[in-house]
């Protein structure tokens, strides 16, 4: 049996996914990109290509990444290119979307040979987090003077605009949608694709689907472009989990379970934005704050209702582990590295990776 702790992504709950985005790119014709920054675990792209056109990345690495495990389409963008990067980059790419006019100017010259495109930030956003919002004030995320814009228009074909975060409101999408037509509708008539980024929540319980891809249909065909979309937790949503072992189990005031994991180390993303972890049945008369064994005081998980006493050795899974979780893991303490295991469809379950001190003792010097 694999030792916890391990990340357990469920095929079958990652297939859910997979076939609602094939819906959505037969009913609007948009094409989609697994977007690398948020889930990146290529033990399951055999599967995601089916369904998939292709991959979008940040970096260097995630290009040559989904270019060498995902194929397909890959579209490189990053905030900015090193003079060392962009000839490597440009080997990995099908497109490559540049953050500003500057670094589309300074490598103008060596993209020439790919389909090149620019990203735009329309200064409007679905995120509540100021960390996570592309359209703060001053961001550095994209160009917004349309003006400065048109005098490039003859070395660019496209556009890249990312201004979704977690956005699982319909009625949103369609109006920031709107928006971005009205600042943006002479360019959008010049380009020949568009992508629409990703934070569009539409794998979601109870999302119009068949709205959302009349309304990409409708902006595809009004300005004869083709539409992408770039899928990253709406991809792999509800497929994973993150399973742990109590170790401890002591009362300060409160119930306190120690597990063999940590948020700082395995669940980074909820630390950032001070969100509690996902445990299914949250119900039951026993309260516990769960804690992770780094030395960090708040290093905590949150407090969740369980239907039995916790004792050591009890198996605790959590929910929703996939997105913006695995790609963010990191060796904090030196504590163990999950491993990572797939559920195949047929309900047996593979190791893929396990984490050895070789591991960490080559991640620092």
């Amino acid at each position: 049996m694999l030792q916890t702790p391990y990340y357990l992504i469920d095929k079958a709950k990652l297939l859910e996914n997979m076939e609602k985005i094939a819906y959505v790119r037969e009913r609007s014709g948009a094409k989609a990109l697994l977007a690398l920054k948020c889930f990146a675990t290529w033990a399951v792209f055999d599967l995601m290509r089916d369904y998939m056109d292709g991959t979008t990345s940040s970096s260097l690495n995630e290009v040559r990444l989904g270019h060498q495990r995902f194929g397909k389409e890959t579209h490189a963008y990053s905030v900015a290119y090193a003079d060392y990067e962009i000839d490597e980059v440009i080997t990995h790419a099908d497109k490559i979307i540049f953050n500003s006019i500057s670094q589309l100017e300074r490598f103008a010259e060596k993209a020439s040979g790919v389909v090149r495109g620019l990203r735009l930030n329309p200064q409007i956003s679905s995120s509540s987090f100021d960390l996570a919002d592309p359209a703060r004030p001053f961001s550095r995320l994209g160009e917004w003077d349309v003006a400065k814009v048109e005098r490039i228009m003859d070395t660019i074909s496209g556009f890249m605009i990312h201004n979704n975060c977690e956005n699982s409101d319909f009625g949103l999408f369609d109006r920031m949608l709107g928006e971005i037509e009205q600042r943006f509708g002479a360019l959008l008539k010049k380009a020949e694709w568009v992508s629409l980024g990703g934070g569009i929540h539409f794998t979601g319980e109870d999302y119009p689907v068949d709205a959302f891809a009349e309304r990409l249909k409708a902006f595809s065909q009004h300005y004869g472009v083709q539409v992408y979309l770039e899928p990253g937790e709406a991809s792999i949503t509800r497929s994973t989990t993150l399973e742990t072992t109590v170790l401890d189990t002591l009362y300060n005031g409160k119930h306190l379970a120690v597990v063999d994991s940590s948020i700082e180390a395995h669940m980074l993303d909820l630390l950032i934005y001070r969100e509690n972890a996902k445990v299914r049945p949250n119900t039951g008369p026993h309260r516990y704050m769960v804690c992770g064994k780094s030395c960090l005081a708040g290093d905590i998980f949150g407090e969740f209702d369980f239907q039995q006493e916790l004792k050591v050795g009890d198996r605790i899974s959590f929910q929703d582990t996939a997105g913006y979780t695995m790609v963010k893991k990191n060796w904090f303490n030196g504590v163990k590295m999950p491993a990572i295991a797939v559920k195949e469809l047929d309900g047996t379950i593979r190791t893929v990776r396990e984490f050895t001190y070789a591991d960490y003792e080559q991640s620092l010097s």
